[in-house]
């Protein structure tokens, strides 16, 4: 599930998980970050899900997946897409 939150140049966009579902740590991954793993962790929030926010720039289009443990790769179904292998996110 994605979040979002506009600003004036950016727009904070928070990936959410279930907490235990794929278990193990998560990383987001994807253009914004260089595609690279743990720069972007998921972390277990009160409502039992796990999130990581990151500020991206607005009228923008990024591909992202998720890795988990055990080079465990899949895409968000609440995404705005597909790009090719990989969910797309429209800022």
């Amino acid at each position: 599930m994605l979040e979002r939150q506009r600003r004036k140049n950016t727009t904070a966009v928070t990936f959410v998980l279930p907490g235990g579902d794929p278990p193990g740590p998560v990383s987001v991954v994807g253009t914004f970050n260089g595609w690279q793993p743990g720069a972007h962790v998921l972390q277990a929030r009160s409502d039992g899900t796990r999130a990581v926010t990151v500020a991206l720039p607005a009228k923008a289009t990024h591909a992202f997946r998720y890795l988990a443990a055990g080079d465990y790769w899949f895409n968000d179904a609440g995404a705005d897409g597909q790009d090719g292998p990989n969910s797309r996110l429209n800022t």
